[in-house]
């Protein structure tokens, strides 16, 4: 454990993000985007379509540069200890990028021993996530015939291997039927107690139901961080204040 892991503890913080911007040319996909999660908090990361919550989020994970601003995991900087950083984060991107030709059971094996797990624990780990994830019935099944919910579930699957401390989770009950979206939201209760999860999402009953925090982004720029309460507060149901907050908002 090096000592800026150790220092972290006390500060708590383990996900920062520091005036984080992307341009594209003339265009923002991200704009100065600040805010950290606490270790042990679910965050709920929202906005309209296109407001630049999977751009933040690729930032974070060190799948993507910042043009400015810099991102830190457990305290380690993603652009300059990478390796640190990556291992206590476990991402589901949007659309999570699996193998199709790829059975669960040999993407999984394959994942673990990328990342260095083998043995009993690579096994007992593999265990966990078929079981916490569902994926017993279609294990050996490859994953492009697979419904739209299990490859979702395998995606899970991926970002839960390493029993990282931090989750990253981009729309994980995207897709999902009612049943799949209770048993996410559950599995995400269970990892709460001793993860650091930031999910986003446009379906603003989940995170009532998942989060204790809300960040707000519209037009690639945080438009409102605060609590669930905060947020459903001042008169308004959230999906008023969501509107609100995001509504034709000029740039």
């Amino acid at each position: 454990m090096s000592k800026n892991s150790d220092n972290n503890g006390h500060h708590g913080m383990m996900i920062e993000a520091r005036g984080l911007s992307k341009f594209y040319g003339p265009f923002a996909a991200a704009r100065d985007v600040t805010f950290s999660v606490p270790k042990g908090e679910v965050a709920a990361f929202v906005g309209p379509n296109g407001a630049g919550k999977s751009t933040t989020m690729k930032m974070l994970t060190g799948f993507l540069t910042p043009t400015e601003g810099s991102a830190r995991i457990g305290g380690f900087d993603v652009a300059t200890n990478r390796l640190d950083a990556v291992k206590l984060i476990g991402y589901l991107p949007e659309n999570g990028p699996l193998y199709h030709e790829m059975t669960p059971k040999s993407l999984l094996e394959y994942l673990g021993h990328a990342r260095g797990m083998s043995g009993p624990y690579l096994q007992s780990r593999l265990e966990f996530v078929t079981d916490k994830c569902s994926l017993r019935a279609v294990w050996n099944k490859t994953i492009g015939k697979l419904s739209r919910g299990y490859k979702q579930r395998v995606g899970m699957a991926q970002a839960l291997l390493h029993d990282p401390e931090v989750l990253i989770l981009d729309e994980p009950t995207s897709g999902l039927d009612p049943n799949q979206v209770h048993e996410v939201r559950n599995l995400i209760h269970s990892l709460a107690k001793n993860k650091t999860i930031l999910l986003s999402t446009h379906i603003l009953r989940e995170v009532a139901v998942c989060c204790s925090r809300v960040v707000v982004i519209n037009a690639g720029q945080i438009v409102f961080d605060g609590s669930v309460a905060q947020m459903e507060g001042q008169g308004h149901d959230m999906e008023g204040r969501f509107r609100e907050l995001t509504h034709a908002r000029l740039t």
